[in-house]
């Protein structure tokens, strides 16, 4: 990847894990690791667990990041086809295709900071499976439901890193390989939780009353990309980086 391809990839990776942080995904944690392993609150809770469950709370969190990764990166692919096609005919005006998408990133920003609601555009859409299907396939199933129509609170954070993606590459290829860092920054902690539950339910416990807080850095975060990417700013601030390190 180029210098400023780079630098995306890495932002969307961190929007992955700030998405993971938000209201609407940490919380419920430990009930999606429950209904995909079908193992209890109380024998997650255990500080060992035996080999069998391990194994088995190891693939199936693997099966529900690759479901909801499969959907990210697939929009991911069509973002970027889209902007490569959309380049063809309207080389001259993709200045301001760009502008736009840095405009969209910004109210995105605004929306996750609270500043300004966009409930009319991002209203909750859940898709939700009462009865998980069985094996590690229903798990897969879970992973894509939940990408497909978990949207309160990731829908502005993931339509921020697709508008990058349609905005700062030029096709199918590099619009995945950025949603592909978006799904590894919401997919490692989630493993990390899994395989550490009972640590991870001490830090939530700690964490928690921190979460709104984090929630308006993301959105600020935000803001700044959006300027950045109206302003055409990336390939500025990624020379400047790799000069000083």
């Amino acid at each position: 990847m180029t210098t400023g391809s780079d630098l995306t990839f890495w932002i969307a990776f961190w929007a992955g894990v700030l998405s993971f942080v938000s209201p609407c995904v940490l919380p419920l944690i430990p009930s999606y690791l429950t209904y995909i392993t079908g193992l209890s609150f109380g024998e997650l809770q255990e500080r060992r667990l035996g080999a069998r469950a391990r194994r088995l709370v190891f693939f199936h969190a693997l099966a529900f990041i690759f479901g909801f990764s499969a959907v990210f990166i697939l929009l991911g692919g069509v973002a970027g086809f889209l902007s490569g096609s959309f380049q063809l005919f309207m080389r001259e005006g993709l200045v301001w295709v760009q502008r736009i998408g840095g405009v969209l990133i910004f109210l995105f920003g605004l929306h996750v900071a609270g500043i300004f609601q966009l409930d009319s555009l991002l209203g909750e859409k859940r898709f939700q499976l009462r009865r998980k299907p069985a094996g590690f396939a229903g798990t897969f199933l879970v992973g894509v439901a939940f990408a497909a129509g978990w949207t309160p609170c990731i829908g502005p954070i993931l339509g921020a890193i697709l508008t990058l993606a349609a905005g700062s590459s030029a096709d199918a290829v590099r619009g995945m390989a950025l949603l592909t860092g978006y799904s590894a920054g919401m997919g490692l902690p989630f493993l990390v939780a899994a395989l550490l539950f009972h640590g991870f339910l001490v830090f939530f416990q700690r964490f928690r009353k921190y979460i709104l807080l984090f929630e308006k850095i993301t959105g600020l975060l935000l803001m700044i990309v959006g300027t950045m990417l109206f302003f055409n700013l990336f390939g500025l601030f990624s020379g400047f980086l790799y000069r000083v390190l």
